[in-house]
């Protein structure tokens, strides 16, 4: 008996959807007209985007406010444990380093 393929999930769906998507639109702004085709859809669809976003940009930002002050702390007490300068000083010497044995030979 052959082996049967479960069923997609819809998150399935539409992760492929928008893979799709994304790397077919490079593609559709080749053809001839695409600019055209682009801004008579953004005429029809931005009110309705506008509306939509106006519904819900009063509560992300009451969200964002009142995380804002932990995220601000917990980065600072991060940024104070990483030792991102001398990473960054060793990482200098080692290209340095490399440029220069490249150059003697």
């Amino acid at each position: 008996m052959p082996v049967r393929i479960p069923r997609a999930r819809s998150t399935e769906i539409a992760t492929f959807g928008f893979a799709g998507v994304a790397g077919f639109a490079p593609f559709y702004f080749m053809l001839p007209g695409a600019e055209e085709r682009l801004a008579s859809q953004t005429a029809r669809w931005a009110p309705r985007w506008e509306r939509n976003i106006s519904y819900f940009a009063p509560p992300a930002r009451r969200v964002a406010q009142r995380v804002e002050p932990r995220v601000e702390k917990t980065v600072k007490k991060i940024d104070s444990r990483l030792p991102l300068e001398r990473m960054a000083k060793n990482v200098d010497r080692q290209i340095k380093s490399g440029i220069d044995r490249m150059s003697k030979q």
